[in-house]
């Protein structure tokens, strides 16, 4: 038979992202428009643990559509990956009459949602992330705002760079993924775009690419780097000490994550949502809400986590040949 869901838990875990708040937003008022009660979870996994749950109605989502952050906080938590805190954290939800959750996090707290899942409750996973590093979606909550808050910084770093005739080694974010750098290497016309997935550590091939610009004339230089690669500040450096052109690293950092998100991440995170609430009341568990092919589907968590992902080989080309 097919379990009736009479309250659904959200939560956000892991690193926050912009579109978070109207992910949760979609997922409260779509439940109370279905006749279900809703319960917000605070702080993630440990708030879960800690019983930091409270009620939420309509009112409770009212104007942070246009917010940053998650207005649920956000945390990790050790505890939740043993066995003995999985456990609990199901007891947990039956106590508070939870049997449904929607978690909004990374593959982190996808493991998370399939263990609960294992253990009785009704669990459905929105990739919000701003990395873009979830394999089996095109689109993760928070990516569009952050690649293109990322953009505007590098556009500002450009004019100044341009000023002093200078190289910029510019630092994005991504942990080990590449998609910001890439996206904003094409999006800002830079000279060289460093991501973990092609980056072969050739720094004397950068600095012979300097000179020979410089050689024909070009007055300056942006160089956009993955944070899995780091080491801005050592790479520019080298460029310095090499080729005679100042060099200055910027590690633009948390302001990738905050800021008020994009249309695309407010209308995106809502659908996905949504979604998750209608999945739910079809007595889905299990299951990861992902966007393939223009369409929003879903997947099986652990058919989920068991995919790869890879930088698209042409964009990457492509972006090699606008950069001479």
């Amino acid at each position: 038979m097919t379990k009736e869901i009479n309250t659904i838990g959200v939560l956000t875990s892991g690193g926050d992202a912009p579109g978070m708040n109207a992910a949760i937003r979609a997922v409260v008022r779509t439940a109370l428009a279905n006749g279900k009660k809703v319960k917000g979870i605070r702080r993630g996994y440990s708030g879960l643990l800690e019983e930091d749950i409270f009620d939420m109605d309509a009112y409770s989502v009212a104007d942070i559509i246009g917010r940053g952050g998650t207005i649920l906080y956000t945390a990790r938590c050790a505890e939740f990956r043993t066995e003995e805190g999985q456990k609990k954290g199901a007891e947990i939800c039956e106590k508070h009459g939870i049997d449904g959750l929607v978690v909004i996090g990374g593959d982190g707290s996808f493991q998370g949602a399939r263990k609960l899942a294992n253990l009785g409750i009704n669990t459905i996973g929105l990739p919000g992330t701003i990395d873009l590093d979830i394999a089996c979606t095109e689109y993760t909550i928070g990516f569009d705002t952050a690649v293109n808050t990322a953009m505007e910084a590098i556009d500002k770093i450009r004019d100044t760079s341009t000023s002093h005739e200078r190289c910029s080694v510019i630092e994005v974010m991504g942990r080990n993924a590449g998609y910001i750098a890439l996206w904003c290497g094409i999006a800002n016309g830079a000279e060289q775009i460093l991501i973990t997935e092609r980056y072969d550590f050739d720094e004397q091939a950068i600095i012979n690419n300097i000179i020979e610009k410089r050689n024909k004339g070009k007055k300056h230089y942006i160089i956009v780097n993955a944070e899995g690669i780091g080491r801005s500040e050592e790479l520019a450096k080298k460029v310095e000490a090499a080729t005679g052109m100042e060099a200055r690293a910027t590690i633009i950092g948390h302001i990738q994550r905050g800021g008020s998100p994009t249309c695309k991440d407010r209308v995106y995170a809502s659908m996905m949502g949504a979604r998750a609430v209608d999945l739910l009341c079809q007595g889905a568990s299990n299951r990861v809400v992902g966007y393939k092919e223009g369409s929003f589907v879903d997947f099986d968590i652990q058919e989920a986590l068991s995919m790869t992902k890879d930088i698209d080989q042409y964009m990457y080309d492509m972006s090699r040949k606008l950069s001479r």
